[in-house]
């Protein structure tokens, strides 16, 4: 698995600390930023996969981070601290794409939830992001539209047409057991009805055809 980078922003040094501390514990790379001035400014040279910020500080407020994050990157992971004084202003942020809130103090368990939680969004989006780019796949006949080049069509194929025009590749074919097996019942069920459609009915004055 590989290592994730999360930025944390908070003006308190014992919460940076704490919450830096458990992340690290859980196999994660921390980047610290005391206000959101230095956040924003860590923004604009790096991308991290999820940021943690605390909503309410003295200048840049957590909504500001947040704001940034979304232009540098619109699908930025934040994920907001807050205290219960201010819960109504993390529901604000929710509505302004923070991907989910966190009350202060932080449970280290409860941390390792909503991060990971997090995370698995964030390989969502990823996955998604990578097939938009690379494939236009038809959800019903899977079916892959090559992308359209001088003087040629967009055209609808299959992956194997797609695989060996892409890799000049001769594909060769074969059954894996579990697709053999099936394949072998399946021919079986076929000689079997064939076999009861050509035995003599009971009771019936003529034999069948040969």
């Amino acid at each position: 698995m590989r290592k994730y980078s999360i930025l944390i922003v908070d003006d308190e040094e014992l919460v940076r600390a704490t919450v830096s501390l458990d992340l690290k514990e859980m196999g994660f790379e921390t980047l610290l930023a005391a206000n959101g001035t230095e956040a924003v400014e860590l923004l604009k040279h790096r991308k991290f996969d999820l940021i943690i910020t605390d909503l309410m500080m003295e200048g840049l407020t957590g909504l500001d981070v947040l704001r940034e994050a979304k232009r540098v990157h619109a699908n930025a992971l934040v994920l907001i601290l807050t205290g219960y004084g201010t819960l109504d202003s993390a529901v604000q942020a929710m509505r302004l794409g923070a991907v989910d809130y966190l009350l202060k103090p932080a449970r280290r368990e409860e941390l390792k939830i909503r991060v990971t939680h997090c995370l698995q969004k964030l390989e969502l989006l990823n996955t998604v992001e990578f097939y938009e780019r690379v494939l236009n796949i038809c959800p019903l006949c899977n079916r892959i539209r090559e992308a359209e080049s001088e003087g040629q069509k967009q055209e609808w194929v299959n992956f194997e047409v797609y695989l060996g025009r892409k890799t000049d590749m001769d594909l060769s074919h074969g059954y894996c057991p579990t697709c053999l097996s099936k394949a072998f019942d399946e021919v079986q069920d076929v000689k079997r009805k064939i076999m009861t459609a050509r035995k003599p009915k009971e009771n019936s004055p003529h034999p069948p055809d040969p």
